[in-house]
């Protein structure tokens, strides 16, 4: 579904195609949001999310890496995480976890991604589908563990 804005003079707008990547890591960011409400199996959830209709373009080996290597290393992502929060891990909402679940094992795993466009994504998809200031909680703890995860991308911009 496409949805619409009006522009200043309330003429109508076609909202933007997204690009496979980035409705790839929405539909991410949705298996692991019901991976943590419903405690499902990973495998089910992704099966699920493949098989539902008028999903719209998406890089569907994208999507399985994203999802798969999340919540396959959630634990360890979690760790990662925990240190940078202003509250326990226990007490985000679902959308700020996978979210931060979905930033975090992207700026570990996928360095073939810039960590400033994985941060921008992870605030876009805050800003989509989160409260009204959870994105600047997200770009906050991804930007304090985007150093300690990147180190070859900072070990640059010192000097």
């Amino acid at each position: 579904m496409t949805m619409s804005k009006t522009d200043g003079a309330g003429e109508i707008k076609k909202a933007p195609n997204k690009s496979p990547r980035h409705r790839a890591r929405e539909l991410a960011l949705q298996g692991i949001y019901q991976w943590r409400i419903t405690a499902g199996d990973d495998a089910q959830i992704e099966k699920q999310i493949h098989a539902e209709k008028n999903l719209g373009r998406y890089d569907k080996e994208l999507f399985s890496k994203l999802l798969r290597g999340a919540l396959g290393q959630h634990a360890e992502l979690e760790a990662l995480i925990a240190p940078y929060l202003d509250r326990p891990l226990a007490e985000l909402s679902p959308v700020e976890f996978a979210v931060l679940l979905l930033g975090t094992f992207e700026l570990a795993q996928h360095m073939e991604v810039p960590y400033k466009v994985v941060i921008n994504e992870s605030v876009e998809l805050a800003k989509t589908f989160g409260g009204t200031d959870g994105h600047k909680f997200v770009n906050g703890v991804l930007d304090k563990l985007a150093p300690q995860l990147r180190t070859l991308e900072f070990s640059g911009r010192a000097s």
